[in-house]
């Protein structure tokens, strides 16, 4: 055969593979199982999905896996109307491409953020059918991005406990895919469980202090905490809000930070935000590169996570981040606050602001409001029993925060622990301190007596300084995941996002838990 000719015929073989190739492309499902927002979109793109196939596939794994086969229990309700905005979507993209960044992203909210036309009732009985106006700012401004509110997650009742999920809404614990008779921590815990469970894209939960980052470490995901006020609260029901911050809670960086682009920046109805759009980075996105990690200045924050109680398999995996993030070129170096102990002995009196937050919040709320106070909602008995003392004690509480000798002195002790910490940051020239998020796995549920081991609460929510956790390994024969956390200087979210990138892109601990429909 002349040689043009075998040319002519390779050229028509490649082709016709090629074509071949394509076809069966086109036929394969797309798999949601771990898939990135990157690669939905490339799918739409290529042709091979639609948004109404991709949010049908969500909703039937959430139908297959939520109350039945491992009943994982952490979906309130889906979104009634979710195919129909899916359908909208598909219609959009085909007449002028997508909507936003977030196209067609089918997301997990927490069920303390408002969402119109679907209940809101931040775990509790009491709120049972409550529909807000409006939507929280968070959720309009993802919706504006193009993203569906797929279902609305459980959370521990009115976000009080980081350690379980369970709420008097929802019968029943939400359980850690990973391991089903283990805790997902709190509150956010569903958000948590259903994202690492692939029942959505990514997630919104709320971190007041532990909540996002606690069942991120718990279900190997990927968790926010942005600094204080860069992020707007406004639409979430209140737990403290001194401490209270929202965010994203995804598979992997580049998902969470797609969604942190989205939602920072200032919002009139959140005064605590003024200073974002002064204070944010043009684009997030731009700081996922590697090689962030060569030279960076890391200090282990000891002060965070040693006590009698830490797991040694917990500070195993940690020794091993460390030993990572050296191999990455990172100068490791200790860092401690001298003057920690001093600064905590000079709070004098208690501060519960939760009465006059949440009371607050329903007064804003006006006629729509499903209750009024503490009071009422102690009345109905429409509440899950482990957090009756909590209500009792808040419902006792008389004095308005700003006129709480106890809530002035708890502020004085923060501003005296941010000023200590960035003493110390400045003093060792470091990029971010670390330590495990929680000293120990996750616990058995219904185990309130062994150490739980949160080391959230104190650094990031009591500064307001950025905090976000990475999964940093596994314990329990490799089967518990487990989180570090890196902290920040205020407004430090950008260079957190370049240093936690490399970390993840170096170690790729995220991997999907077994689970299967019966």
């Amino acid at each position: 055969m002349p040689r043009h000719a075998q040319l002519a015929t390779a050229l028509l073989f490649a082709a016709a593979s090629a074509t071949s190739l394509s076809a069966q492309s086109a036929r394969r499902p797309f798999r949601i199982e771990e898939a990135t927002i990157a690669q939905i979109h490339a799918a739409f793109k290529a042709k091979t999905l639609t948004c109404r196939a991709l949010t049908k596939a969500y909703l039937d794994r959430i139908e297959a896996l939520d109350k039945r086969g491992p009943a994982i229990n952490a979906i309130i309700l889906v979104n009634p109307d979710a195919l129909a905005v899916a359908d909208s979507l598909d219609k959009r993209y085909a007449t002028g491409g997508p909507t936003g960044p977030l196209h067609c992203v089918p997301m997990i909210v927490k069920d303390n953020f408002e969402t119109v036309g679907m209940q809101t009732t931040g775990g509790s009985l009491a709120l049972e059918g409550w529909k807000p106006l409006q939507d929280a700012t968070m959720v309009r401004q993802i919706k504006h991005a193009g993203a569906i509110v797929l279902a609305k997650s459980n959370l521990a009742e009115w976000a009080f406990t980081p350690y379980e999920t369970v709420s008097s809404i929802l019968p029943g614990y939400t359980h850690n895919p990973y391991a089903l008779d283990r805790v997902t921590a709190g509150s956010s815990g569903g958000t948590a469980a259903a994202v690492a469970a692939s029942f959505g894209a990514v997630g919104l939960g709320t971190d007041t202090g532990n909540s996002i980052r606690g069942p991120s470490a718990h279900q190997a995901l990927v968790g926010i905490r942005s600094t204080m006020g860069l992020t707007s609260r406004a639409g979430v029901i209140p737990l403290n809000a001194s401490s209270d911050v929202a965010g994203p809670m995804a598979r992997t960086v580049a998902d969470a930070v797609a969604v942190f682009d989205v939602v920072v920046g200032s919002d009139p109805a959140d005064s605590v935000t003024a200073p974002a759009d002064a204070k944010r980075s043009a684009s997030y996105a731009a700081f996922l590169v590697r090689g962030a990690l060569k030279g960076a200045r890391i200090g282990i924050l000891r002060q965070a996570y040693e006590r009698p109680t830490l797991d040694p398999e917990v500070q195993r995996v940690f020794e091993r981040a460390v030993a990572d993030l050296q191999a990455q070129g990172a100068v490791i170096v200790e860092a401690r606050v001298d003057s920690l102990d001093a600064i905590q002995r000079r709070q004098q009196g208690g501060c519960n602001r939760f009465k006059a937050d949440l009371e607050r919040y329903f007064v804003a709320r006006g006629s729509n409001a499903p209750v009024k106070t503490i009071d009422e909602v102690l009345r109905s008995r429409k509440f899950h029993p482990t957090v009756e003392q909590r209500l009792r004690d808040a419902a006792q509480s008389t004095e308005m925060p700003e006129a709480s000798a106890g809530c002035q002195s708890r502020e004085r002790v923060r501003s005296a622990l941010r000023d200590a910490v960035l003493q110390m940051m400045d003093s060792l020239k470091i990029d971010a301190a670390i330590y495990p998020t929680w000293s120990n796995p996750p616990r058995l549920i219904g185990d309130l007596n062994t150490p739980h081991g949160d080391n959230s609460q104190l650094f990031s929510p009591s500064t307001g300084f950025p905090a976000i956790t990475m999964p940093m390994g596994y314990t329990r024969d490799n089967r518990l995941p487990a989180g570090v956390s890196f902290l920040g200087r205020p407004w430090s979210e950008a260079r957190l996002i370049q240093l936690v990138y490399d970390y993840e892109q170096a170690t790729k601990h995220r991997r999907a838990p077994v689970l299967q429909a019966r």
